[in-house]
């Protein structure tokens, strides 16, 4: 079978397709045909070694997180799958591996793919969509009537997030790039925000929730934007905004709320009830897996709404 591997850090073109044996599994685990695979910003992150505390310095490395494939083989322990059902999951986020044409899975990393949306689709959902579930449900606590500013509304996250803000009763205002403004209404967005041509540091609205997809904004840049007793979430922290937020909480009412993304089997139900009920998946593009590279150097430079995503044959 063919996997995406590296033996050491860097850009894309430390990337790898090569020839392994498909993997053999134990009693508690299943075998999945993938179908495809989604990237996501934390992919080129780790393989360039940013995250090398958490992912380790042991080389070959594999890549991809989330993916959607067919039960190929179902260890006799298991009990929730069967062999031929279509699956959509996620992997490790550190240590990677989806983006092989088999890959072993316990019952907890997967769930049935809701019937209505493509291979493509799933693979797209569990990373992000479990995600912006996490963070309106867990961590902001999204309530009715809430003011909730999503900065960075356009990218794979904020699409979820923008939808499921409103499904929690709130009024959204979505910052997106010119190309988004119209999606962004799509997706029910009450207020949108084209960052090309109006700064956030210049609205005079405070929110209830900041949420900051676009991993630039600091929490003394968030502030002022804040109600007294505000949240404001973020992603993909550095170890020092992690220090910052530590003390910022003990000290201010305005409270910092770090994504450390926790996937569970009602994560996973939730969001595929989400789906099934018609929540919208953008895709930015799909690739061939010999075109991993390629793959990964757009989604890195490029701007894009949605989602980028990897099909195998």
């Amino acid at each position: 079978m063919k996997k995406v591997t590296y033996n050491h850090f860097g850009d894309e073109s430390v990337l790898e397709l090569v020839e392994q044996a498909v993997p053999s599994i134990e009693n508690n685990q299943l075998l999945i045909r993938v179908k495809a695979v989604s990237i996501n910003p934390l992919d080129w992150k780790v393989y360039g070694g940013e995250m090398k505390l958490m992912s380790g310095t042991r080389f070959p490395k594999s890549v991809g997180v989330d993916f959607s494939g067919i039960v190929e083989q179902a260890g006799s322990a298991t009990t929730r799958f069967k062999v031929g059902e279509a699956v959509m999951g996620l992997l490790d986020v550190f240590k990677g591996g989806a983006l092989a044409d088999y890959i072993v899975v316990k019952e907890t990393d997967i769930a049935l793919k809701p019937a209505s949306i493509s291979f493509e689709q799933a693979a797209a959902l569990p990373v992000t969509g479990l995600s912006a579930l996490q963070i309106m449900d867990q961590l902001a606590g999204v309530r009715p009537k809430q003011e909730v500013l999503i900065n960075g509304a356009s990218g794979g996250i904020g699409v979820f997030a923008v939808q499921i803000a409103k499904k929690r009763g709130a009024r959204v205002t979505a910052v997106v790039s010119t190309d988004a403004v119209t999606a962004a209404t799509q997706w029910g967005a009450d207020k949108v925000i084209d960052y090309t041509k109006q700064s956030i540091n210049q609205l005079t609205q405070r929110f209830d929730v900041f949420i900051d997809l676009s991993t630039k904004l600091s929490l003394s840049e968030a502030k002022p934007l804040m109600k007294p007793k505000g949240a404001f979430v973020s992603t993909l922290p550095s170890p020092m905004t992690l220090l910052s937020s530590f003390v910022n909480n003990l000290i201010s009412g305005k409270k910092h709320k770090i994504l450390i993304l926790k996937p569970t089997v009602e994560g996973f139900k939730a969001l595929a009830d989400l789906a099934e009920a018609g929540l919208q998946i953008e895709l930015a593009k799909t690739y061939a897996l010999s075109n991993v590279r390629e793959a990964y150097k757009e989604a890195r430079h490029q701007k894009r709404m949605g989602k980028s995503v990897i099909v195998l044959d």
